[in-house]
């Protein structure tokens, strides 16, 4: 286990020089970069009544699934806290406060943080949700954590972050579609600037795992089979409501996403698709019989997982959240 822990702080080290190169690539400038307030109504100008009366007319042409969603997606989105002290125990990253992984860590959330704030405030002034029942489910979300099931190792932290950066810009992409057609082009443009910061995370972490499979590509391989057997699960697994059990709000969530087509189980597949394309996966070298067997294991899980996905029912089931008025 020693060993194990070493190693991988050694390929951490090895990739964190590259990581540095290309962060101003994956992250923004931050005088720059969009701000919350750059899409919501001024609270100074004359003309803040008429436009949160605008926003909520328009709020009030969106289907009721897609309330959900996009509430789902904002509690997602506003347990940043637990994401980052997540990251801040993987092997390899809080080393050295003063690190380059600390930084990423730092900036990433930096970024992050701002979507949670732009959803929270557009719902606040749609007039369609019940504010305080959302912000108790995000308060149990923080509190309740997450088990996700890659413990401190960098390898199976990377590959789960790249799976779900790619999974938020999908959701946040395809609210957007919806949005639009429901005629509130504010909200869509909204969830497009979030998509768009999630497809350049995703490209990062993408990126590092490339890096990793450079050197150490039997653990990589590994990893990779390791996260996929276990199923990516999503960071909100653990969504409830008032007075309900832990996780026992999520699958009425996601039957909404499914339902809409915002996040599908054929999404899943196109994802773990996209990544076995990215990392090479058919043409890595150098591994051993362990991760020779790993590979056929991935290679041949699309199909699998398509075949499963044909057979599933569009779930028909509607449910009423505390958090939509209604």
């Amino acid at each position: 286990m020693k060993f194990f822990e070493e190693k991988r702080k050694e390929v951490m080290g090895h990739i964190e020089k590259f990581m540095l190169e290309k962060m101003n690539e994956y992250l923004k400038p931050i005088d720059t970069i969009w701000q919350p307030s750059d899409f919501l109504p001024d609270a100074s100008r004359d003309t803040f009544f008429s436009e949160i009366k605008e926003m909520q007319e328009s709020a009030r042409g969106l289907s009721y699934d897609l309330v959900a969603v996009l509430i789902g997606d904002t509690i997602t989105e506003e347990a940043l806290p637990t994401y980052e002290s997540w990251l801040t125990m993987v092997e390899g990253v809080s080393d050295n406060e003063e690190g380059g992984w600390m930084k990423w860590t730092r900036h990433w959330t930096a970024e992050e943080n701002r979507h949670g704030d732009l959803l929270n405030k557009y719902l606040y002034l749609s007039g369609r949700v019940n504010m305080r029942m959302m912000e108790v489910s995000t308060q149990y979300l923080i509190a309740d954590g997450f088990d996700i099931g890659t413990g401190h190792d960098p390898y199976r932290n990377f590959i789960y972050t790249s799976f779900q950066e790619l999974a938020t810009n999908v959701s946040h992409r395809r609210v957007a579609s919806q949005a639009k057609k429901d005629g509130d082009t504010l909200l869509s443009k909204m969830c497009g600037v979030i998509a768009g910061d999630e497809a350049r995370h995703a490209k990062a972490y993408k990126y590092f795992i490339e890096k990793i499979f450079e050197v150490d590509p039997n653990e990589a391989m590994l990893a990779f089979e390791d996260m996929m057997r276990k199923k990516i699960v999503m960071p909100a697994h653990f969504l409830r409501e008032v007075g309900l059990k832990i996780g026992q709000t999520f699958g009425h969530f996601t039957d909404a996403a499914e339902r809409l087509g915002i996040y599908t189980a054929i999404d899943y597949v196109d994802i773990l698709k996209e990544l076995i394309e990215d990392w090479h996966i058919e043409s890595v070298t150098d591994l051993k019989e362990d991760g020779e067997k790993a590979r056929d294991y991935i290679m041949n899980l699309p199909n699998r997982l398509l075949r499963v996905a044909e057979r599933m029912k569009n779930p028909m089931l509607e449910y009423k959240f505390s958090w939509i008025y209604g």
